[in-house]
C-alpha cells in the first residue's frame, strides 16, 4: 500500500468536499479536467452510466451551468441557500497506472434548510488524473445508499 499516495488524493478529496459547503464552486470547476463527468445514478448498483438514467451525468458545459442555477438564485431549491457539512471516510485506492488514479470512499453530508436536517450518505468513487499541480477530477460518482427519495429539492452539489 502506498502511504503517501492515499494521503495526497485523501487531501485533494478532503479540499473539494471543504469547498463545495463553502460555495467555492470556482475553484472547485477548476478541479475538474476539461472533459470530466460528474456522474450521479438512480440506481446506485449502475456501472453503464452512459445508458441508464442517471440524477446527473455532468460534464464541463452541465457543471457549470449547474453552479450557475445554485448562485444565481433562479432554483428554488436554493432558497434559502443550505448550508452542508460533509464528512468523507474510509478511503481505498482501487487503481493506479501512473497517470489515473481509482480512488473509492464513504460520504455522509448533513444539510440544514428551512430549519430542517437531513442526511444523504453515498459511496463515492473518483478517477483523478495526476497534473503539474497535483490532481484533477476526470469523474465522479456518487452512488447515494438511499436513491429512491434522497434528492428531493436538493439545492447543493454532492
Amino acid at each position: 500500500m502506498n502511504l503517501q499516495l492515499l494521503q495526497e488524493v485523501t487531501a485533494f478529496i478532503w479540499q473539494e468536499g471543504d469547498m463545495l459547503d463553502h460555495g467555492e464552486y470556482d475553484g472547485w470547476l477548476k478541479m475538474w479536467t476539461e472533459k470530466g463527468t460528474y456522474i450521479i445514478p438512480i440506481n446506485p448498483k449502475e456501472t453503464d452510466f452512459e445508458n441508464s438514467l442517471n440524477y446527473a451525468y455532468d460534464d464541463h458545459a452541465m457543471r457549470e451551468l449547474r453552479v450557475q442555477r445554485l448562485t444565481g438564485g433562479e432554483s428554488i431549491s436554493t432558497s434559502p441557500q443550505p448550508r452542508t457539512v460533509r464528512l468523507q471516510s474510509r478511503f481505498r485506492v482501487l487503481a493506479d497506472d501512473g497517470n489515473q488514479v481509482s480512488v473509492r470512499c464513504a460520504q455522509n453530508v448533513r444539510e440544514f434548510r428551512k430549519e430542517s436536517l437531513k442526511f444523504y450518505s453515498a459511496d463515492l468513487t473518483y478517477d483523478l488524473i495526476r497534473s503539474d499541480s497535483g490532481f484533477k477530477i476526470h469523474r465522479k460518482v456518487v452512488s447515494l445508499i438511499n436513491s429512491d427519495d434522497a434528492l428531493a429539492g436538493i439545492g447543493y452539489i454532492l
